[in-house]
């Protein structure tokens, strides 16, 4: 039945969603015709438990009590063959459950992937990293099980109305009450339903911080031995865990009073028929086989009825995982499409500072300010600048929270996220002030700017996979070139540590991985590349000396002929390149060779900042 998977997803044609309800029937619409035959095999799969009391009924009365064998017979036939038909029903119904969960878990997964791939360093300022985790985790396997609780529900739906039926043809009296009291005895247990949505929208939305938390921690674990803080950050986590431990509690309370309601409501319906049953019997207006058929009923109702009260809160765990995947999925890039393109080998021009980049030169940007040298390689490969501290605002304690406070939160927190992506939306629409061969970068498409001109800088990541993934992960480069980029970085030791060379296995983040070798992998995966345009952030910063000495003299061979900038302090990488760009407060004063630009003060006094290199 999984043949066919994984199934053709467009990504790139996310649609909008008013609402979480939105987000949600449209994915029941997409797997429309697999939801309405999972309904009908629930109802196959019933069938015994339907048609059982009635055909029970029949051989009593016509065959027992008639003492009449065949019709005995023929009736327990009867039986067998539901009993068979739901057996059957009951495996392919399971079968075509398991491939609607797997479908929608690898949907959402996909398009929050392409999401992250299109919105790139902007989705960090939009949603919290452990959001996204969480949507691409926890709330892709709630859609799972919220499709195959609809086709159960709609399936024991349509089972009831057919038990309704039988009943009808034997007493409409009781079958009318039925139907009478079963929607009030649903309708009255409404109101737990929306405190237990509040409590699961707090839940789900601290558990995505702690998440968050979680990943900060593991990604930053090294420095916070060194500077001796994992008891300042254990002690944050364990105060986010149990706040969200107080938040399951209150979602597990609420859920048993449904569970509670769900047995009272089903136990109701029970005694109410057994009782108007056996006065109908009394009264001769049923028989002894009719009456067990009514038991029979009664005992079966309870089935359908605990599906609803399951169907709502599953329902509402999806509403609330709705919310949270709609918001992220719905996040469009502020970048206009441009149908211009970036030539070969570009001349760059930088408005803001004046730095000029000649094709094929090596350079070298240095400043005072490393913050004005980050800014000036964003601008050249089209990043809108950082915003520090984006989402300390975000931190909120909605658990502590009710009513309209904790709506006027919520609202207020979206609002800011939307301000956010106007701004970006603004700022990518204006004038880039960054010309290459002439065209300012506003009015090339991204995709253009992304191949011709690449950024590398000290958070480049590295996934998890083998050696050959990290350092070639477009599989376009010769075993040669990579093994040349390799040298290149001085990476060599890595290749030689991992069991099985190019086949050795890393871990996400590069853990088990000196900062060093991290920084040198990283390097060698630019390298091998190889675009027009290669921009390094403080490429060796995390090596030692007599590395950087090494790498310097092998980076200008490498990139020889091809344009390199590179921002650093080291003199040792200084004194490769073919010009140095100095910068005074983000603009550039002076200009020359490592050797001629020493001859001034200010310059020599942030080199002199480089001479010393870290171990690795």
């Amino acid at each position: 039945m999984l043949r066919d998977f994984p199934p053709e997803v467009d990504a790139s044609d996310t649609p909008t969603w008013r609402s979480p309800r939105g987000f949600l029937t449209w994915l029941v619409r997409g797997q429309g015709s697999l939801v309405a035959l999972m309904s009908l095999l629930v109802v196959a799969w019933q069938l015994p438990n339907v048609v059982s009391p009635w055909l029970l009924g029949r051989a009593i009365d016509a065959g027992m009590i008639a003492r009449d064998p065949l019709a005995t017979l023929g009736w327990a036939g009867l039986l067998l063959v539901a009993i068979l038909l739901g057996g059957v029903g009951g495996i392919l119904q399971h079968t075509y459950v398991v491939r609607s969960w797997v479908i929608a878990i690898y949907e959402v997964q996909k398009r929050v992937g392409h999401t992250t791939g299109r919105l790139g360093h902007l989705l960090s300022r939009r949603t919290p990293t452990g959001e996204v985790l969480s949507v691409a985790s926890s709330d892709a396997d709630s859609f799972g099980a919220t499709l195959e609780v609809f086709s159960r529900a709609v399936g024991s739906l349509l089972a009831f109305l057919l038990v309704c039926g039988l009943m009808f043809t034997t007493s409409p009296s009781l079958a009318l009450v039925v139907l009478v009291v079963s929607p009030l005895l649903l309708a009255a247990s409404t109101p737990v339903l929306r405190p237990l949505s509040a409590a699961q929208q707090a839940e789900r939305t601290q558990n995505s911080e702690l998440t968050g938390l979680a990943t900060d921690i593991v990604a930053g674990l090294r420095i916070l031995r060194g500077i001796g803080g994992e008891q300042t950050f254990g002690a944050n986590y364990a105060t986010q865990s149990q706040k969200v431990r107080r938040l399951g509690v209150r979602v597990g309370t609420w859920q048993g009073v449904v569970e509670a309601i769900s047995v009272f409501v089903s136990g109701a319906l029970l005694v109410t028929l057994v009782y108007l049953g056996t006065h109908e019997l009394a009264a001769g207006r049923l028989t002894v086989g009719q009456l067990i058929s009514f038991v029979g009923y009664a005992l079966y109702m309870l089935w359908p009825l605990q599906t609803f009260f399951d169907f709502a809160q599953k329902w509402i765990n999806g509403l609330v995982a709705a919310g949270k995947t709609s918001a992220l999925l719905a996040q469009r890039a502020p970048w206009p499409r441009r149908s211009a393109s970036v030539g070969e080998n570009p001349r760059l021009v930088d408005g803001a500072s004046g730095v000029v980049v000649e094709p094929g030169q090596f350079l070298g940007i240095v400043s005072a300010d490393p913050d004005a040298s980050a800014a000036l390689v964003d601008r050249l490969g089209r990043y809108l600048p950082s915003l520090a501290g984006t989402f300390d605002e975000d931190n909120n304690d909605d658990d502590q929270l009710k009513g309209r406070a904790l709506r006027r939160s919520r609202a207020e927190r979206y609002a800011r996220r939307a301000a956010r992506a106007e701004s970006d939306a603004r700022a990518a629409a204006q004038p880039w002030g960054v010309t290459a061969d002439g065209v300012d970068l506003a009015e090339v498409d991204l995709a253009s700017v992304r191949e011709r001109i690449v950024v590398s800088d000290t958070g480049s990541m590295l996934f998890a996979g083998t050696l050959q993934e990290a350092v070639n992960p477009w599989g376009r480069a010769t075993r040669t070139q990579a093994e040349a980029a390799l040298v290149t970085a001085c990476a060599e030791d890595v290749f030689a540590s991992l069991p099985g060379g190019w086949q050795g296995r890393i871990d996400e983040r590069g853990r088990g991985l000196s900062g060093g070798q991290r920084q040198r992998l990283v390097l060698a995966r630019a390298l091998v590349h190889d675009p027009d345009v290669l921009c390094l952030v403080e490429p060796t910063s995390a090596v030692d000396a007599h590395t950087e000495a090494r790498i310097a003299p092998r980076l200008a061979a490498h990139r020889r002929g091809r344009t390199t900038v590179v921002t650093t302090a080291s003199p040792l990488v200084l004194h490769e390149t073919d010009a140095v760009a100095w910068l005074v407060d983000g603009r550039e004063v002076a200009r020359g060779t490592h050797a001629e630009l020493m001859v001034r003060p200010d310059y020599r006094a942030v080199v002199a900042r480089g001479m010393e290199g870290e171990d690795d």
